[in-house]
């Protein structure tokens, strides 16, 4: 009996062990990149210094609405700041940035015990250690109150869910803002509606954020206010600071729901817009396709062979670049989009997007989002169309309609490389006549059009001293958008006469070359240059930076930029000089330290300033002098030391997506260095695999097998099978599909990519003149 006992036991044990790895594997969770994601990387930042200036937003991808905690005041930039250990509301927002401020927002906040509307007397204390926040769900309890509350996204509706005490004294909140707003209570439907019309920078005609709750537990008490004054016997109030706030009874443990949606169209699209994102749908069901979508965006990227920090740092990236531009269109009942337009107040037919800015997302955003999600921009190309037709300029910070911010016409590069990289589908013509006209004329405000357009196509650049501030950076951009242009031009087969105007207008970035000291340099009308120049010195001719930053701001010529600096040991060395150099510098034109200088000043790198974006693309240029691994290890460098997925883990402001784009690219082991110009410029890629999901089906993969912290540099590269000796890929290479195998070792390879035949394009080496 004994002996058989055993042998049971021993099959048994057998029989398990057989079917263990199995069932391990049948267990094994599923890959869920939006599960890496931590929305509060870059939270932890102040007016004086950026960690990224972020705030944890939870929407869906590109989604009209974005929801977060509010920790700051009303009408602060800084809505959230990770230090903060008070919650004012929960606000629908459309913020790009803290320095922009947002528009159309509106809080809702529960509260219990007494009647608390004003946002200093609802605030709740709170704890990091009871958040939970998620790109398509944030959760958090509210200690004063006894309320948690959660809320969970569609494009433009939302379900909250609070989660109350036992009390005889339990409200929500509705705060509509101030800068004028209403709301209404209608108890016999348990519903709010109402709007606000507060917007920052742009001053949009006509502007209304409508919006419309219901909550599914009937309303016992239902009040309204205006500015500090409650009012009881009034359920309807239009005031510069509206707001309502409604009570019940609730149980212990009670779950009270809410269904809000908006629109910047009407009320009766905002209640379209709600029924037709929430539907029937319960919280957990609109919670479960929100993670869907999140998953479905971000699985186009499938990174492998990196570390836990590496993983949660790169989704949280990729995670950044889709939110803006955001939409403003929205789907009328016969599901066709239409939008308001900020130019004139009225609806229109068409797609339109808005909150974002050029001068940062021209870089790499954009590049990114027609590499990787080229349906989205599309319809972006079309609201472009949209925007010249009703407001006369295409934008260049659209927020949501022109804001008199930032230096540039980068509208140029995001449309042309939309048009180079095989985006087709929209009125191309259109938006070219529309960069003509932005190329040749100022705008109403400087930073639309071209400020100084006429100095400019006279003189060949925007002078110093004739009270056009930030001059040399406003000719830089000029020159590039003038390439950008070209590029579009020759590609619509335009008139040779125009194509050789923008061609002969790209190279005026000469004109600002000073050999003397090597830089770029403001210069006068009568073509001196400034005296006397200080090349550490922020802002006056420059943008958020100085001489060593925005001198290489020659995106589409380097090879220009080599000869003028005498050639590539020169060139390699100047590039040298920038992490060498101390980060000194001179803040005299802004009074000041402003948080960019600080950002430079800490970060221990020299005079690179990777927290903003003017010299984000300076790594890479090493590859057109033949010292490609010099780039290699200062982009792995910058990787490791400036990104990380914690609270403070940018350098800098993130902006829009184009921090973390830098990033996402970077990883890759590529980098956009030329828009218009489809060729990506080798780095050194930081995962060991990673698969990049085309939308036509295909697959292209980055493999570095042996990679690591110490094999950071690139011994030879093998395309499909073959070895590959350039230091950039197509674009076209990448859609066909297909393998980049790098094999990395310890010690850097000074053969490979040192000749010209190597290097990536440049205007005055691969242009026939």
């Amino acid at each position: 009996m004994k002996l058989k006992s055993q042998i049971t036991y021993l099959l048994l044990a057998f029989s398990v062990g057989a079917v263990s790895p199995a069932l391990a594997q049948q267990k094994q969770k599923p890959f869920e990149p939006e599960e890496l994601v931590n929305p509060l990387m870059g939270t932890d930042s102040k007016v004086s210094l950026s960690n990224g200036n972020t705030y944890p937003a939870v929407a869906v991808p590109w989604g009209m609405n974005l929801w977060t905690a509010q920790t700051g005041k009303m009408g602060n930039g800084w809505a959230y700041t990770y230090d903060a250990d008070q919650i004012k509301g929960f606000k629908q927002t459309h913020q790009p940035s803290p320095w922009m401020n947002d528009y159309g927002q509106f809080v809702i906040m529960p509260v219990t015990g007494k009647v608390k509307f004003r946002e200093e007397d609802r605030a709740s204390w709170f704890s990091h250690k009871s958040e939970v926040a998620k790109p398509y769900f944030y959760s958090v309890y509210l200690a004063d109150h006894d309320v948690t509350t959660e809320f969970t996204p569609t494009e433009r509706a939302a379900q909250f869910r609070f989660t109350y005490p036992k009390s005889d004294s339990s409200f929500i909140v509705i705060d509509a803002l101030d800068k004028g707003s209403y709301v209404k209570v209608l108890p016999e439907q348990n519903k709010i509606i109402g709007y606000t019309t507060r917007a920052a920078r742009s001053n949009p005609v006509n502007f209304k954020n409508y919006f419309v709750i219901y909550i599914d537990k009937p309303l016992k008490v239902a009040y309204t206010w205006h500015d500090s004054t409650l009012v009881k016997d009034a359920l309807e109030m239009e005031a510069n600071h509206a707001g309502a706030i409604v009570g019940f009874k609730t149980a212990k443990g009670e779950k009270v729901n809410l269904r809000v949606a908006s629109s910047f169209i009407s009320m009766e699209q905002a209640e379209l817009n709600l029924q037709r994102e929430l539907a029937k749908d319960d919280f957990e069901a609109t919670k479960r396709k929100a993670k869907e979508k999140w998953h479905k965006a971000l699985s186009r990227i499938i990174v492998e062979g990196g570390t836990d920090e590496q993983l949660r740092t790169f989704y949280s990236c990729l995670y950044r670049t889709l939110f803006f531009p955001h939409k403003m269109y929205e789907l009328n009942a016969a599901g066709e989009p239409v939008h308001y337009s900020p130019y004139d107040g009225k609806t229109y037919d068409g797609y339109r997007f808005a909150g974002t800015g050029f001068w940062d997302t021209f870089r790499a955003l954009y590049p990114f989002l027609n590499l990787v999600y080229p349906a989205i921009n599309k319809e972006m190309q079309a609201g472009l169309v949209n925007d010249y037709k009703e407001g006369g300029w295409l934008p260049e910070w659209s927020s949501p309609g022109y804001a008199n911010i930032m230096v540039g016409n980068n509208s140029a590069s995001v449309v042309a490389d939309a048009y180079m990289k095989g985006l087709r589908g929209y009125d191309i013509e259109t938006l070219y006549e529309a960069l003509l006209h932005g190329a040749n004329n100022e705008g109403p405000i400087t930073a639309i059009g071209r400020a100084g357009a006429d100095y400019y196509n006279k003189l060949g650049y925007v002078p110093y001293d004739v009270k056009i501030n930030e001059n040399a950076a406003r000719t830089l951009e000029y020159a590039y958008d003038d390439f950008a242009i070209y590029q579009l031009a020759k590609a619509l087969k335009k008139p040779q006469q125009e194509i050789d105007l923008y061609a002969k207008r790209s190279q005026n970035y000469r004109h600002l070359f000073d050999p003397s000291t090597g830089l770029m340099r403001g210069k006068n009308q009568d073509g001196t240059f400034q005296s006397p120049f200080n090349p550490f010195k922020w802002g006056d001719a420059f943008t958020e930076g100085n001489s060593w930053h925005y001198s290489w701001s020659v995106f589409h010529d380097v090879q220009g930029l080599v000869d003028l600096m005498g050639g590539k040991r020169n060139f390699v060395a100047k590039l040298d000089s920038v992490f060498s150099l101390p980060p000194v510098y001179d803040e005299s034109y802004y009074g000041g330290v402003i948080h960019e200088i600080r950002e430079m000043q800490i970060a221990n790198m020299g005079q690179y300033a990777h927290g903003n974006q003017p010299i984000q693309h300076m790594i890479y240029l090493y590859n057109y002098a033949g010292a490609p691994w010099k780039a290699q290890y200062w982009v792995r460098e910058t990787m490791n030391r400036m990104y990380k997925p914690i609270p403070d883990g940018y350098i800098g402001d993130e902006d829009n997506g184009q921090t973390s784009a830098w990033y996402v690219f970077s990883a890759m082991g590529f980098y956009p260095v030329t828009p218009a110009v489809n060729q990506y410029v080798i780095g050194a890629p930081l995962f060991r695999k990673i698969t990049l999901k085309l939308e036509s089906g295909k697959e292209f993969v980055i493999e570095a097998p042996n990679n690591s912290a110490q094999n950071l540099y690139i011994q030879q590269a093998r395309l499909n099978g073959k070895k590959y000796d350039k230091n950039w890929i197509s674009h076209e290479t990448i859609l066909k599909g297909g393998k980049l195998k790098f094999d990395m070792v310890v010690t850097p390879n000074t053969t490979r990519g040192i000749s010209e035949s190597a290097f990536p394009y440049s205007f005055s080496r691969d242009e026939q003149q």
